[in-house]
């Protein structure tokens, strides 16, 4: 992972240990898939709902997190009883090649899981034919809204119901009555790890203007703390982000919200496709930044006045994965944090935060449905309505008659 896509060691090492997780946990709901619930019905009548397996599932893998996203594309469908294909990510082909060893070695009958690698320019090609194949019933995809809209395209067309979790434009609100100490570590952890390339990564900053300065100020001193250099090394905070094409793109949106009036407090700076952890403040409503997805070390800034008008910007998004809200009263941070728009909502918490047994999706341009926990159960099974006749006394009665 460090070579291929120039993560840090540190969240490599990281998806090892979550994968593993995701594994473990995955086949404790063993008994969750071969629930049967019981249906009220007439007294000679067996009614029952079950889940059965819906045949091959597809999942599509981005480079990323290859591990924790590959595996947690094939965990769930096995043990509802599919068979899967895994489609790699082309950034990270190694990584990919380890994860088809793993399944290779762990003795599953054969043709259970596999992992599909193709060359960049065939991708669309190959996932296409691959979606459209009357043997695949389930389709899972993990990365960015534009595909994920195409992927979604394919399988309307095919009448096959997908699974999408899409980019993120993670929001973290800070109120007034915050610990701002920890408002500062959490922001800090949730935009830069890995480059900011996660897809809860915590891109936008809304905070009340009476603690802004204070939180400002903790922030670009941890920021300037962070060592930029070789991934491999274990004193590395940021490495490279994935391409050249992407380092430009996140240059074109700083240098587009400084020229709209944004303050650079921070980094900035680009060489080849190292980008700098950068900070800007007061980003407004007309800035590339304000509106895109970013995907890379750039955390931006607006304030605020009043609950309200935080809630109105948090809201003031297509996107609605994840999102935070710090105050120290909890009452009144789970108030706000119900009205705004996100599959996933942490309090006093960052962004960046994950469980095996939580359900795991967004709304709104975050895609929809959920992968993790008996949540994801529904997502590869189907479900199936079952009856039969019961012989009571007064049938045996009869057929005794009968028999007279």
């Amino acid at each position: 992972m460090t070579e291929e896509i120039g993560t840090p060691i540190e969240w490599a090492e990281s998806n090892v240990r979550f994968a593993s997780e995701i594994l473990r946990h995955t086949a404790s709901y063993a008994d969750d898939v071969n629930h049967v619930e019981r249906i009220e019905s007439a007294p000679n009548i067996e009614s029952k709902a079950v889940r059965v397996p819906c045949g091959v599932c597809l999942g599509i893998a981005p480079w990323n997190a290859p591990l924790v996203l590959g595996f947690r594309a094939i965990a769930m469908p096995l043990l509802c009883g599919n068979t899967v294909l895994l489609k790699g990510s082309e950034f990270a082909p190694r990584t990919f090649r380890l994860i088809a060893e793993v399944l290779d070695a762990s003795h599953l009958p054969a043709d259970v899981a596999a992992v599909v690698q193709t060359r960049a320019e065939d991708s669309e090609e190959i996932v296409e034919a691959l979606i459209s194949s009357p043997v695949v019933q389930r389709v899972n995809f993990t990365g960015s809204t534009r595909v994920g809209r195409r992927v979604a395209e394919l399988c309307a067309k095919h009448l096959k119901r997908p699974l999408l979790e899409l980019g993120g434009q993670s929001t973290m609100v800070v109120l007034d009555d915050a610990d701002i100490d920890l408002a500062a570590d959490m922001a800090l952890k949730g935009a830069f790890r890995n480059q900011g390339q996660i897809c809860m990564s915590t891109e936008r900053l809304i905070v009340s203007h009476s603690v802004a300065d204070a939180l400002i100020e903790r922030i670009e001193a941890g920021r300037r703390t962070l060592v930029l250099g070789d991934p491999r090394k274990p004193e590395t905070d940021i490495g490279p982000v994935i391409s050249l094409a992407a380092a430009e793109r996140l240059s074109g949106m700083i240098s587009d919200a400084v020229s709209k009036g944004a303050k650079l407090v921070g980094g900035g700076k680009l060489r080849e496709a190292y980008v700098e952890p950068t900070l800007l403040d007061d980003v407004e409503t007309d800035m590339r930044i304000y509106n895109e997805e970013v995907f890379g070390p750039i955390l931006s800034i607006t304030r605020v006045a009043n609950d309200l008008e935080a809630i109105t910007v948090a809201n003031d998004s297509e996107y609605g994965l994840a999102c935070s809200v710090f105050s120290q009263n909890i009452e009144r941070a789970e108030k706000l944090a119900a009205q705004v728009q996100s599959g996933i909502c942490h309090i006093n918490r960052s962004t960046v935060n994950d469980s095996p047994h939580a359900p795991f999706g967004g709304v709104k341009s975050s895609g929809y449905g959920r992968f993790g926990g008996r949540w994801a159960i529904h997502e590869f099974t189907e479900l199936r309505w079952v009856t039969r006749a019961v012989e009571t006394e007064t049938t045996n009665q009869r057929k005794w008659e009968e028999t007279l």
